[in-house]
């Protein structure tokens, strides 16, 4: 597991969601969970490249649409850096945590992996977001 303030990329090349794609995705997550805040920054594109095995310019690509939303900014010598969170709150303070918590081990005990979690979650989010109104 990571260290507070910072990030561990997991590519999942079977996803069929291109690679700098899930490394906006996961920065996002972290930064909505509270994971990553304001200053803190991204690991080098040489330490993900070195980490995930994919190609630096995936890294700089996703790098460069997180800056492009406003989220991070690069400085020239020093890194990138968080400059806005997305969360609310903290994922520790979240009145939704326990039940969630409680799901999970529910899941877990019954055989779910992690992916098939992942799975199960994103569908009922999808039909539950495709049913409102836009």
């Amino acid at each position: 597991m990571a260290a507070p303030g910072t990030i561990e990329f997991r590519i999942d090349r079977r996803s069929g969601v291109t690679t700098y794609l899930q490394i906006v995705q996961q920065v996002k997550q972290a930064l909505r969970l509270g994971l990553l805040e304001p200053g803190d920054k991204l690991p080098t594109a040489r330490e993900v490249v070195e980490a995930t095995a994919i190609n630096p310019n995936t890294v700089l690509k996703a790098y460069r649409e997180l800056e492009r939303e406003g989220l991070v900014e690069a400085r020239r010598g020093l890194g990138t850096f968080v400059q806005k969170s997305l969360g609310a709150s903290s994922a520790a303070e979240s009145p939704y945590r326990p039940a969630l918590e409680e799901w999970v081990a529910r899941a877990h005990e019954g055989g779910l992996d992690r992916e098939d979690m992942a799975a199960l979650f994103d569908s009922v989010l999808n039909e539950h977001f495709s049913q409102e109104s836009p």
